[in-house]
């Protein structure tokens, strides 16, 4: 229902002030996760929002529940997502850094940004961490990999993407698409297959095409 023909006694839905909570969050800050500034921002009554959450601080678990439904689930999903070598396997998993559907860095950055001032959320970051690092050491032992091997690989992927976000990294996705194979490389010591790299260009070909790189 678009601004300006709410109806009478509408209170909107869970889902759209869960959807302005996250704006909130991604552009400010947890501070900014507050009733009355969401409610005007809605153009809805400050009690319009009891109706679908207890208090504030269960917005802030439904937070705290859609990044983990986005960002974890999507990134464990695409570590266990069917291949035929560690290199393809790895070209999986970057299906999650140019698709922020299967994983926002925004919302990543804020909530890492959180979990600086809450020790709630940090302990959930903590235990996030451990298992996203599972997930990963996961793909190299499946793929043959000591033990050792399996953990530094899979820590040094996860830290640089985590550098990518903290660092609000400067790069168009036809840059960091170009990197991609070299990176496989990198982390895995070997290079991805031609058509293995053409089969992910192939999947993000619209994506790509409005690059304006």
């Amino acid at each position: 229902m678009e601004s300006g023909t709410k109806e009478r006694g509408w209170r909107g839905s869970p889902e759209l002030w869960l959807e302005a909570a996250y704006a909130a969050l991604v552009t400010g800050g947890v501070d900014q996760v507050r009733v009355m500034p969401l409610a005007q921002a809605l153009g809805l009554s400050r009690t319009s929002f009891y109706w679908h959450f207890a208090d504030r601080e269960a917005l802030l678990a439904a937070l705290v529940d859609r990044w983990q439904a986005t960002n974890t689930r999507n990134l464990v999903a695409r570590c266990e997502a069917p291949a035929a070598s560690v290199t393809e396997a790895m070209l999986n998993l970057f299906d999650c850094w140019i698709t922020p559907e299967l994983f926002d860095a925004r919302l990543e950055f804020a909530m890492r940004n959180w979990a600086l001032a809450d020790a709630g959320v940090a302990a959930t970051f903590l235990a996030t961490d451990a298992r996203r690092l599972e997930a990963l050491r996961a793909v190299f032992a499946r793929f043959g990999y000591a033990a050792d091997q399996a953990d530094a690989r899979a820590r040094t992927i996860y830290l640089t993407q985590v550098g990518y976000i903290a660092m609000r990294t400067d790069e168009t996705l036809a840059e960091r698409v170009r990197r991609m194979p070299a990176y496989v490389e990198t982390f895995t010591g070997l290079a991805p297959t031609v058509p293995e790299v053409a089969a992910y260009l192939a999947r993000h070909a619209a994506k790509l095409a409005g690059d304006p790189a």
